[in-house]
Protein backbone atom coordinates (compact mmCIF):
# COMPACT_ATOMS: atom_id res chain seq x y z
CA UNK A 1 0.00 0.00 0.00
CA UNK A 2 2.83 2.55 0.90
CA UNK A 3 5.19 0.80 -1.86
CA UNK A 4 2.38 1.49 -4.99
CA UNK A 5 3.37 0.55 -8.69
CA UNK A 6 3.61 4.33 -9.43
CA UNK A 7 5.14 7.35 -8.71
CA UNK A 8 5.12 8.66 -5.42
CA UNK A 9 5.55 11.82 -4.11
CA UNK A 10 6.80 11.91 -0.24
CA UNK A 11 6.32 14.89 2.29
CA UNK A 12 8.08 15.19 5.44
CA UNK A 13 7.10 16.33 8.42
CA UNK A 14 8.04 19.72 7.65
CA UNK A 15 5.60 19.79 5.16
CA UNK A 16 2.21 18.54 6.82
CA UNK A 17 -1.20 18.22 4.65
CA UNK A 18 -3.44 20.73 7.12
CA UNK A 19 -6.89 19.22 6.93
CA UNK A 20 -9.88 20.70 7.48
CA UNK A 21 -10.93 18.51 10.50
CA UNK A 22 -8.05 20.58 12.09
CA UNK A 23 -5.41 17.44 11.94
CA UNK A 24 -2.22 18.31 10.46
CA UNK A 25 -1.02 14.69 8.94
CA UNK A 26 2.84 14.59 8.40
CA UNK A 27 4.58 12.51 7.15
CA UNK A 28 2.36 11.35 4.31
CA UNK A 29 2.71 11.07 0.88
CA UNK A 30 1.07 11.12 -3.01
CA UNK A 31 0.84 8.09 -5.43
CA UNK A 32 0.51 9.92 -9.38
CA UNK A 33 0.68 8.56 -12.76
CA UNK A 34 1.96 11.07 -15.54
CA UNK A 35 0.89 10.66 -19.29
CA UNK A 36 2.98 12.86 -21.84
CA UNK A 37 5.88 15.40 -22.14
CA UNK A 38 5.64 18.52 -19.93
CA UNK A 39 7.02 21.32 -22.04
CA UNK A 40 9.46 23.83 -22.09
CA UNK A 41 6.89 26.62 -20.53
CA UNK A 42 5.01 24.16 -18.08
CA UNK A 43 2.01 25.07 -19.35
CA UNK A 44 0.37 22.24 -20.63
CA UNK A 45 -0.26 20.31 -17.56
CA UNK A 46 -3.99 18.67 -17.20
CA UNK A 47 -4.65 17.20 -13.57
CA UNK A 48 -7.39 14.12 -14.51
CA UNK A 49 -9.45 13.59 -10.90
CA UNK A 50 -10.71 10.48 -10.09
CA UNK A 51 -13.82 9.18 -9.02
CA UNK A 52 -14.49 7.91 -5.73
CA UNK A 53 -13.17 4.63 -6.50
CA UNK A 54 -10.94 5.53 -9.33
CA UNK A 55 -7.58 5.72 -8.38
CA UNK A 56 -4.17 7.11 -10.51
CA UNK A 57 -4.41 4.40 -13.29
CA UNK A 58 -6.34 6.49 -15.51
CA UNK A 59 -4.17 5.52 -18.96
CA UNK A 60 -2.56 2.44 -18.22
CA UNK A 61 -3.33 -1.18 -16.95
CA UNK A 62 -4.52 -1.27 -13.71
CA UNK A 63 -1.13 -3.19 -11.21
CA UNK A 64 -4.23 -5.03 -9.45
CA UNK A 65 -6.77 -5.99 -11.90
CA UNK A 66 -5.12 -5.89 -14.89
CA UNK A 67 -7.59 -4.18 -16.61
CA UNK A 68 -7.35 -1.26 -18.84
CA UNK A 69 -6.91 2.15 -16.90
CA UNK A 70 -10.10 3.71 -16.49
CA UNK A 71 -10.73 6.61 -18.73
CA UNK A 72 -8.66 5.08 -21.68
CA UNK A 73 -11.67 6.30 -23.68
CA UNK A 74 -10.63 10.11 -22.78
CA UNK A 75 -7.14 10.28 -22.17
CA UNK A 76 -4.59 8.78 -24.58
CA UNK A 77 -2.90 9.57 -27.59
CA UNK A 78 -5.18 11.60 -30.06
CA UNK A 79 -8.15 10.91 -27.39
CA UNK A 80 -9.72 14.33 -26.43
CA UNK A 81 -7.30 14.56 -23.59
CA UNK A 82 -4.75 14.30 -26.09
CA UNK A 83 -1.52 12.65 -24.33
CA UNK A 84 0.74 13.58 -27.63
CA UNK A 85 -0.16 17.53 -26.77
CA UNK A 86 -0.84 17.50 -23.11
CA UNK A 87 0.82 16.44 -19.69
CA UNK A 88 -1.34 14.94 -18.13
CA UNK A 89 -1.04 14.06 -14.11
CA UNK A 90 -3.63 11.87 -11.96
CA UNK A 91 -2.95 11.04 -8.66
CA UNK A 92 -4.48 8.67 -5.73
CA UNK A 93 -6.65 10.91 -3.58
CA UNK A 94 -5.85 11.19 0.35
CA UNK A 95 -7.69 8.75 2.19
CA UNK A 96 -7.33 6.19 -1.21
CA UNK A 97 -5.56 3.01 -1.10
CA UNK A 98 -3.83 3.17 -3.96
CA UNK A 99 -0.60 4.32 -2.29
CA UNK A 100 -1.82 7.64 -0.95
CA UNK A 101 -1.88 7.81 2.45
CA UNK A 102 -4.94 6.75 3.62
CA UNK A 103 -6.47 4.59 6.33
CA UNK A 104 -4.82 1.57 5.55
CA UNK A 105 -1.52 3.17 5.50
CA UNK A 106 0.74 2.66 8.77
CA UNK A 107 0.46 5.48 11.32
CA UNK A 108 3.92 6.51 12.45
CA UNK A 109 2.70 7.40 15.97
CA UNK A 110 2.08 3.23 16.51
CA UNK A 111 3.49 1.52 13.83
CA UNK A 112 -0.08 0.05 13.09
CA UNK A 113 -2.35 0.90 10.04
CA UNK A 114 -4.27 4.16 11.39
CA UNK A 115 -7.99 2.51 10.52
CA UNK A 116 -10.38 5.00 12.32
CA UNK A 117 -7.76 7.34 14.03
CA UNK A 118 -6.60 8.19 10.38
CA UNK A 119 -8.16 12.14 10.22
CA UNK A 120 -11.48 12.31 8.31
CA UNK A 121 -10.98 13.89 4.49
CA UNK A 122 -12.71 16.28 2.64
CA UNK A 123 -12.69 17.06 -0.41
CA UNK A 124 -10.77 20.44 -0.08
CA UNK A 125 -8.51 18.13 1.66
CA UNK A 126 -7.84 16.01 -1.46
CA UNK A 127 -7.30 19.22 -3.61
CA UNK A 128 -4.90 20.93 -1.67
CA UNK A 129 -2.65 17.52 -1.63
CA UNK A 130 -3.07 17.98 -5.19
CA UNK A 131 -2.00 21.33 -5.06
CA UNK A 132 1.26 20.23 -2.84
CA UNK A 133 2.32 17.63 -5.64
CA UNK A 134 2.33 20.45 -8.20
CA UNK A 135 4.17 22.26 -6.03
CA UNK A 136 6.98 19.53 -5.63
CA UNK A 137 6.73 18.84 -9.69
CA UNK A 138 7.44 22.71 -9.92
CA UNK A 139 4.07 22.83 -12.34
CA UNK A 140 2.94 26.57 -11.42
CA UNK A 141 -0.40 26.18 -13.30
CA UNK A 142 -2.63 23.91 -14.85
CA UNK A 143 -3.83 23.84 -18.42
CA UNK A 144 -7.31 22.15 -17.18
CA UNK A 145 -8.49 20.23 -14.76
CA UNK A 146 -10.96 17.68 -15.60
CA UNK A 147 -13.22 15.30 -13.89
CA UNK A 148 -16.52 13.38 -13.40
CA UNK A 149 -18.56 12.63 -10.20
CA UNK A 150 -16.27 13.15 -7.07
CA UNK A 151 -13.18 13.94 -9.30
CA UNK A 152 -15.93 16.48 -10.73
CA UNK A 153 -15.87 17.88 -6.90
CA UNK A 154 -12.49 18.45 -7.09
CA UNK A 155 -12.25 20.11 -9.97
CA UNK A 156 -14.95 22.54 -8.71
CA UNK A 157 -13.04 22.72 -5.54
CA UNK A 158 -9.74 23.41 -7.79
CA UNK A 159 -11.74 26.45 -9.92
CA UNK A 160 -12.66 27.96 -6.11
CA UNK A 161 -9.55 27.15 -4.10
CA UNK A 162 -6.80 28.13 -6.36
CA UNK A 163 -8.53 30.13 -9.50
CA UNK A 164 -5.55 31.47 -10.61
CA UNK A 165 -4.18 28.35 -10.81
CA UNK A 166 -6.64 27.24 -13.44
CA UNK A 167 -6.76 28.34 -17.22
CA UNK A 168 -9.99 25.57 -17.89
CA UNK A 169 -12.00 23.13 -15.91
CA UNK A 170 -14.34 20.46 -17.15
CA UNK A 171 -16.50 19.22 -14.44
CA UNK A 172 -18.76 16.22 -15.63
CA UNK A 173 -21.85 14.45 -14.06
CA UNK A 174 -21.63 16.02 -10.85
CA UNK A 175 -22.70 18.65 -8.43
CA UNK A 176 -21.08 21.52 -5.86
CA UNK A 177 -23.10 20.21 -3.11
CA UNK A 178 -23.97 16.43 -2.16
CA UNK A 179 -27.74 15.54 -2.02
CA UNK A 180 -29.63 13.78 0.99
CA UNK A 181 -30.49 10.93 -1.45
CA UNK A 182 -26.63 10.21 -2.18
CA UNK A 183 -25.88 10.69 1.47
CA UNK A 184 -28.22 7.94 2.09
CA UNK A 185 -27.36 5.71 -0.45
CA UNK A 186 -23.64 5.92 0.92
CA UNK A 187 -24.70 5.90 4.48
CA UNK A 188 -26.15 2.35 3.65
CA UNK A 189 -22.75 1.28 2.10
CA UNK A 190 -21.22 2.11 4.98
CA UNK A 191 -23.29 0.34 7.10
CA UNK A 192 -22.84 -2.87 5.20
CA UNK A 193 -19.19 -2.44 5.62
CA UNK A 194 -19.50 -1.96 9.75
CA UNK A 195 -22.13 -4.67 9.99
CA UNK A 196 -19.54 -7.30 8.30
CA UNK A 197 -18.41 -9.31 11.77
CA UNK A 198 -14.90 -8.86 10.08
CA UNK A 199 -14.88 -5.12 10.09
CA UNK A 200 -13.28 -5.50 13.84
CA UNK A 201 -14.11 -1.67 14.11
CA UNK A 202 -11.35 -0.58 11.53
CA UNK A 203 -9.19 -2.65 12.99
CA UNK A 204 -9.70 -5.60 9.98
CA UNK A 205 -5.79 -4.90 8.98
CA UNK A 206 -3.79 -5.69 12.26
CA UNK A 207 -6.44 -8.69 12.95
CA UNK A 208 -4.92 -10.24 9.33
CA UNK A 209 -9.06 -10.62 7.81
CA UNK A 210 -11.23 -8.15 5.72
CA UNK A 211 -14.83 -7.22 5.51
CA UNK A 212 -15.06 -8.80 2.14
CA UNK A 213 -18.80 -9.14 2.27
CA UNK A 214 -19.53 -6.08 3.86
CA UNK A 215 -17.81 -4.18 0.94
CA UNK A 216 -19.00 -6.30 -1.37
CA UNK A 217 -22.31 -5.63 -0.46
CA UNK A 218 -21.99 -1.59 -0.35
CA UNK A 219 -20.60 -2.31 -4.01
CA UNK A 220 -23.43 -3.82 -4.98
CA UNK A 221 -26.12 -1.28 -4.01
CA UNK A 222 -23.63 1.70 -5.19
CA UNK A 223 -23.26 0.00 -8.42
CA UNK A 224 -27.01 0.12 -9.09
CA UNK A 225 -26.90 3.71 -8.97
CA UNK A 226 -24.40 4.04 -11.01
CA UNK A 227 -27.14 3.12 -13.78
CA UNK A 228 -30.20 3.60 -15.20
CA UNK A 229 -33.33 1.19 -15.36
CA UNK A 230 -33.27 1.51 -19.33
CA UNK A 231 -29.43 0.42 -18.91
CA UNK A 232 -29.89 -2.34 -16.59
CA UNK A 233 -33.18 -3.73 -19.04
CA UNK A 234 -30.83 -3.08 -22.08
CA UNK A 235 -28.08 -5.43 -20.70
CA UNK A 236 -30.36 -7.62 -18.55
CA UNK A 237 -34.00 -7.56 -18.39
CA UNK A 238 -35.65 -10.77 -16.43
CA UNK A 239 -32.80 -12.92 -18.25
CA UNK A 240 -31.84 -15.75 -16.33
CA UNK A 241 -28.37 -16.79 -15.63
CA UNK A 242 -27.31 -20.17 -17.30
CA UNK A 243 -30.69 -22.08 -16.87
CA UNK A 244 -34.09 -22.70 -18.64
CA UNK A 245 -36.05 -22.10 -15.51
CA UNK A 246 -36.61 -20.56 -11.95
CA UNK A 247 -34.49 -22.43 -9.31
CA UNK A 248 -37.24 -21.70 -6.40
CA UNK A 249 -34.02 -21.05 -4.48
CA UNK A 250 -31.92 -18.22 -3.77
CA UNK A 251 -28.91 -18.96 -5.91
CA UNK A 252 -28.01 -16.02 -8.50
CA UNK A 253 -30.84 -16.91 -11.01
CA UNK A 254 -31.34 -13.33 -12.77
CA UNK A 255 -28.25 -12.30 -14.94
CA UNK A 256 -28.48 -8.97 -13.38
CA UNK A 257 -28.05 -10.92 -9.42
CA UNK A 258 -24.89 -12.60 -10.76
CA UNK A 259 -23.84 -9.32 -12.20
CA UNK A 260 -23.76 -7.45 -8.83
CA UNK A 261 -22.31 -10.18 -7.03
CA UNK A 262 -19.33 -10.21 -9.54
CA UNK A 263 -19.28 -6.45 -9.33
CA UNK A 264 -19.10 -7.14 -5.27
CA UNK A 265 -16.32 -9.84 -5.57
CA UNK A 266 -14.13 -7.95 -7.99
CA UNK A 267 -14.68 -5.06 -6.27
CA UNK A 268 -13.37 -6.13 -2.89
CA UNK A 269 -9.72 -7.12 -4.67
CA UNK A 270 -8.79 -3.78 -5.16
CA UNK A 271 -10.03 -1.63 -2.57
CA UNK A 272 -9.87 -1.14 1.18
CA UNK A 273 -12.75 -0.94 3.34
CA UNK A 274 -11.84 1.80 5.57
CA UNK A 275 -11.18 3.96 2.45
CA UNK A 276 -14.60 2.82 1.37
CA UNK A 277 -15.70 5.07 4.88
CA UNK A 278 -13.69 7.55 4.37
CA UNK A 279 -13.86 8.53 0.43
CA UNK A 280 -17.59 8.08 0.82
CA UNK A 281 -17.67 10.66 4.14
CA UNK A 282 -15.76 13.10 1.87
CA UNK A 283 -18.54 13.64 -0.71
CA UNK A 284 -21.03 13.44 1.96
CA UNK A 285 -19.33 16.94 3.25
CA UNK A 286 -19.07 18.54 -0.07
CA UNK A 287 -21.05 21.52 -0.04
CA UNK A 288 -18.79 24.45 -1.79
CA UNK A 289 -21.77 27.31 -1.45
CA UNK A 290 -21.76 26.50 2.46
CA UNK A 291 -17.93 27.98 2.17
CA UNK A 292 -19.10 30.80 0.83
CA UNK A 293 -21.24 32.43 2.98
CA UNK A 294 -24.11 29.70 1.47
CA UNK A 295 -24.22 31.58 -2.26
CA UNK A 296 -22.28 29.40 -5.34
CA UNK A 297 -21.42 32.17 -7.01
CA UNK A 298 -19.06 33.94 -4.40
CA UNK A 299 -17.03 30.29 -5.27
CA UNK A 300 -16.20 31.69 -8.82
CA UNK A 301 -16.45 35.61 -8.02
CA UNK A 302 -13.94 37.27 -10.89
CA UNK A 303 -12.65 33.86 -12.11
CA UNK A 304 -10.74 33.80 -15.15
CA UNK A 305 -10.91 29.80 -15.22
CA UNK A 306 -12.80 29.10 -18.54
CA UNK A 307 -15.06 26.30 -17.73
CA UNK A 308 -17.16 23.58 -19.83
CA UNK A 309 -19.81 21.74 -17.80
CA UNK A 310 -21.11 18.79 -18.83
CA UNK A 311 -24.22 16.24 -17.79
CA UNK A 312 -26.50 13.14 -18.79
CA UNK A 313 -30.46 12.92 -19.62
CA UNK A 314 -30.29 9.57 -17.74
CA UNK A 315 -27.70 10.05 -14.76
CA UNK A 316 -30.82 10.33 -11.51
CA UNK A 317 -27.42 10.20 -9.15
CA UNK A 318 -26.16 13.14 -10.57
CA UNK A 319 -28.88 14.96 -12.94
CA UNK A 320 -28.51 17.55 -14.78
CA UNK A 321 -30.41 20.05 -12.10
CA UNK A 322 -26.78 19.86 -10.47
CA UNK A 323 -24.75 21.29 -13.05
CA UNK A 324 -27.67 23.68 -14.07
CA UNK A 325 -26.86 25.08 -10.45
CA UNK A 326 -23.11 24.95 -11.54
CA UNK A 327 -23.93 27.08 -14.86
CA UNK A 328 -26.17 29.30 -12.96
CA UNK A 329 -23.67 30.19 -10.34
CA UNK A 330 -20.80 30.85 -12.94
CA UNK A 331 -22.73 33.02 -15.05
CA UNK A 332 -24.13 34.81 -12.14
CA UNK A 333 -20.27 34.97 -11.54
CA UNK A 334 -19.32 36.64 -14.82
CA UNK A 335 -17.29 33.64 -15.83
CA UNK A 336 -16.77 31.86 -19.43
CA UNK A 337 -18.73 28.81 -19.42
CA UNK A 338 -20.33 26.77 -21.97
CA UNK A 339 -22.93 24.04 -20.86
CA UNK A 340 -24.00 20.29 -22.56
CA UNK A 341 -26.29 18.00 -21.44
CA UNK A 342 -25.72 14.67 -23.23
CA UNK A 343 -28.32 12.51 -24.33
CA UNK A 344 -27.48 8.87 -22.92
CA UNK A 345 -29.08 5.77 -21.23
CA UNK A 346 -26.31 4.52 -19.43
CA UNK A 347 -26.95 6.35 -16.35
CA UNK A 348 -24.40 8.02 -14.23
CA UNK A 349 -21.35 5.98 -15.71
CA UNK A 350 -21.64 7.58 -18.78
CA UNK A 351 -18.86 9.70 -18.23
CA UNK A 352 -16.46 6.32 -18.19
CA UNK A 353 -18.07 4.92 -21.25
CA UNK A 354 -17.99 4.92 -24.75
CA UNK A 355 -20.05 8.67 -25.52
CA UNK A 356 -19.29 10.22 -28.53
CA UNK A 357 -20.97 13.82 -27.74
CA UNK A 358 -18.88 13.93 -24.55
CA UNK A 359 -15.52 12.99 -26.61
CA UNK A 360 -16.25 15.86 -29.07
CA UNK A 361 -17.27 18.42 -26.27
CA UNK A 362 -14.69 18.30 -24.44
CA UNK A 363 -12.15 17.76 -27.54
CA UNK A 364 -13.51 20.75 -28.99
CA UNK A 365 -13.28 22.98 -26.10
CA UNK A 366 -9.77 21.78 -24.80
CA UNK A 367 -8.67 22.61 -28.46
CA UNK A 368 -10.13 26.36 -28.37
CA UNK A 369 -8.56 26.32 -24.73
CA UNK A 370 -5.15 25.32 -25.87
CA UNK A 371 -5.51 28.15 -28.80
CA UNK A 372 -6.33 30.63 -26.30
CA UNK A 373 -3.41 29.69 -24.16
CA UNK A 374 -0.96 29.31 -27.07
CA UNK A 375 -0.13 25.83 -26.83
Amino acid sequence: MDEPASLVARFGPDKPLVMDCGARLAPWQIAYQTYGELNAARSNAVLVCHALTGDQHVANPHPVTGKPGWWETMVGPGRPIDTNRFFVICSNVVGGCMGTTGPASLNPATGKPWGLDFPVVTIRDMVRAQAMLLDHLGIETLFCVVGGSMGGMQVLQWAASYPERVFAAIPIATAAIHSAQNIAFHEVGRQAVMADPDWRNGRYLEEGVKPAKGLAVARMGAHITYLSEKALHRKFGRRLQDRDAPTFSFDADFQVESYLRYQGEAFVERFDANSYLYVTRAMDYFDLAADHGGVLANAFRGTKTRFCVASFTSDWLFPTSGSRAIVHALNAAGASVSFVEIESDKGHDAFLLDEPELFATTGGFLAAAARARGL
